[in-house]
């Protein structure tokens, strides 16, 4: 009986879709009250019925104009810190990134990260840590980190950074931070950064890049915040920059087909955290965290939706017509990340390599993915010199 009301609850989900797609809200209404009523048949604490209740949710906020409510940022950053303790995910995607900026930082003795989303620094004690350890001795590190203002006055970024700082100086690494607060990354300016000429620089975009993408119709255009932000990251020459993004199509024009792919991933995606994180607290948080992507996915339209997730296959495209080329991951790195997943109990993640670039699923689909790129050596020069001008104006 409960594996018949789930059945008919995916049927009914892809149904009402297809109804909010084709502008049929009085079927969609009637759907979801259907939904409701097979809810209560099946187990909503794991399963299909745990998705499908976030997405019968979703639909109803979309269709009764609720919208998708908009969270405090520092309630999202505790949300993301449970996901990352409660899953592999943010884990390899720190851990790859870290290799990958290490090795990129063989030789130099100034280098800079710049971390488009600081997120309590979790990334970065390991990266310290490491750099202590480096043959010939530390480099001089330089950490600019991007966050959101904090509600309450206090400048959450200089605490991370003094934290950071701390654990520096007790492993001999001479250790420089900058915070710079700012709600959405298209709002950071290059002077912000103030990137020295002598410095080897790492950008590490974390799932943040999607966030630019903006309504589809201007996607192309040489204005669009995601071609300004990637602009000025040519400009600086980095070394590597470093990009981590969920493998899926959440930015297709189509409602009911940007439905589909999310009802898919997410499945995939709660399937795993169940094997990962079968206890609370630590669950229950992280799946606050996902819910929140698949309420933005579905209910929002336009500026408001910035889960615009695109896969590898479509960043490879637009960041070779922005000027980039990717650089090889190396074998060690996949090496390392198949290691790191055996400190988790759980089977069924595992880790593949294509074309330079590492992913991590869930058996057979693909949820994440980690590549690393460099500006291409015929359009960097000019911006660089400008952007080092204007930081030794400031």
């Amino acid at each position: 009986m409960e594996e018949d009301s789930g059945i008919r609850l995916v049927h009914a989900l892809m149904t009402c879709a297809d109804s909010v797609q084709r502008g049929d809200f009085q079927l969609a209404r009637t759907l979801i009250d259907q939904m409701n009523a097979l809810l209560t048949r099946v187990n909503t604490g794991c399963g299909i019925g745990k998705v499908a209740g976030y997405f019968v949710d979703a639909l109803s906020r979309r269709i009764l104009g609720v919208g998708s409510a908009h969270a405090p940022a520092h309630e999202n950053e505790i949300l993301y810190h449970h996901f990352y303790e409660a899953c592999p995910y943010l884990k390899f995607a720190h851990f790859t990134a870290n290799q990958a900026i290490l090795e990129a930082f063989e030789g130099h003795d100034c280098v800079h990260v710049i971390d488009f989303s600081l997120m309590h620094g979790l990334q970065w004690p390991a990266l310290i840590q490491a750099l202590a350890l480096r043959p010939g001795g530390p480099p001089l590190l330089r950490l600019t980190g991007i966050g959101p203002p904090s509600p309450d006055g206090r400048d959450t970024l200089r605490e991370i950074g003094l934290r950071l700082a701390e654990l520096a100086q007790s492993v001999n690494v001479r250790f420089a931070f900058r915070g710079v607060a700012a709600s959405r990354l298209e709002d950071v300016k290059p002077w912000m950064l103030q990137v020295g000429s002598n410095e080897a620089v790492a950008i590490n975009s974390i799932m943040q890049l999607h966030k630019l993408l903006g309504p589809d119709l201007a996607r192309n255009s040489q204005n669009s915040p995601i071609e300004a932000v990637l602009s000025w990251i040519q400009g600086f020459n980095p070394k590597i920059m470093t990009l981590v993004e969920q493998e899926a199509n959440h930015n297709q024009l189509g409602f009911l087909d940007r439905f589909t792919e999310a009802l898919y991933y997410y499945s995939t995606m709660f399937d795993s955290l169940e094997a990962a994180c079968p206890i609370q607290p630590d669950k229950a948080l992280a799946e606050m965290y996902l819910q929140r992507e698949i309420c933005n996915i579905v209910c929002c339209e336009g500026a408001a939706r910035v889960e615009r997730h695109e896969p590898l296959t479509q960043w490879r495209d637009r960041l070779g017509q922005a000027g980039f080329r990717p650089l090889h991951l190396g074998s060690n790195a996949f090496k390392q990340a198949s290691m790191l997943l055996t400190l988790f109990s759980a089977e069924g993640y595992n880790v593949e390599e294509t074309e330079g670039c590492l992913t991590l699923g869930w058996h057979s689909r693909p949820l994440i993915a980690a590549s690393a790129w460099q500006a291409s050596p015929a359009i960097v020069g000019p911006e660089m010199e400008a952007n080092n001008d204007r930081n030794n104006n400031d």
